[in-house]
């Protein structure tokens, strides 16, 4: 018996797509990350999509400053900035400057799976979830709120109380090297240590080669760190010797005076005759007495 032949139009898979990607879906149980298609099919850069995938895919706590994420990607610097501005810019991104309780400033970066503005506050990012305290672990101060009596950072007082002269030099070394620029409240917070050198007749020529000379390729903190252990550090440099005018242990030069008696040139405070006249004079009232 023949078999059976079909003249019929062979079907296509149901829902395939003719052109196109076609994924192959398997669902995943660990290691994988949740990403919302507004970032992961964000316009623009690759390299921001990136970031923020990686970013997304770290556990808390991990680094991600420009140096660690440098260290992982092969772009540069450049690259990996200006993607973390375009994140912070969108809302997913966010950096704090928040105040330990001993008086120093840290960084810390929150990623936010939905950008802060599209959510119900429009006024602002809402708090993230604070960590768990464990026993031995100090209290992080928010930087929103001021931690009372603070000797490290200088007061409306302080800032009309610092030596001009010293938060003078120190504002002038962003001439020397682009990269020492400081803060109002950074330049009063090193003037009293800049005031020591300037008291001990430190030019502030001097001061400004002492501080720029040698400094690294690449900060790991702000330039005002490395100016405070330049300045606490180095031990003070001797004051140049004073020139011999000023000098007050070299006796005054006496001015030429022209004896009376025999017309002679010496040196005397006041005019009048010289000692050889002066003892001849005493020797001839001698004689006439005697």
């Amino acid at each position: 018996m023949a078999d059976l032949q079909s003249n019929a139009r062979s079907r296509a898979a149901a829902g395939a797509p003719t052109a196109g990607v076609i994924h192959i879906r398997t669902r995943l149980a660990a290691d994988f990350t949740v990403i919302s298609n507004a970032l992961a099919q964000r316009r623009g850069s690759a390299v921001t999509v990136g970031v923020a995938a990686y970013i997304s895919s770290l556990p808390d706590g991990s680094s991600v400053s420009i140096t660690a994420l440098c260290e992982h990607f092969s772009e540069g610097e450049i690259l990996i900035s200006r993607a973390l501005r375009e994140l912070e810019a969108a809302g997913y991104l966010e950096r704090r400057r928040e105040r330990l309780p001993s008086g120093q400033i840290r960084t810390r970066t929150f990623f936010y799976d939905v950008p802060w503005g599209d959510g119900t506050d429009p006024d602002g990012p809402p708090e993230p979830p604070r960590p768990r305290k464990p026993p031995a672990v100090e209290t992080i101060t928010p930087a929103s709120t001021t931690p009372p009596d603070q000797p490290n950072e200088p007061g409306p007082a302080e800032l009309s109380d610092a030596d001009p002269q010293a938060v003078a030099v120190l504002a002038s070394l962003r001439r020397v090297d682009p990269r020492l620029v400081l803060s109002e409240r950074e330049a009063v917070r090193l003037a009293p240590a800049v005031g020591e050198w300037l008291a001990a007749g430190v030019a502030p020529a001097q001061i400004t080669a002492l501080l720029t000379a040698r400094l690294p390729d690449r900060f790991l903190t702000r330039p005002a760190g490395i100016l405070a252990f330049r300045l606490r550090e180095r031990p003070l440099p001797a004051p140049p010797p004073r020139p011999l005018t000023e000098r007050a242990d070299r006796p005054a030069v006496l001015p030429f005076q022209t004896c009376d008696g025999c017309e002679r040139a010496f040196r005397a405070p006041d005019p009048g005759r010289c000692r050889d006249c002066r003892d001849h004079a005493g020797h001839g009232a001698l004689r006439a007495a005697g």
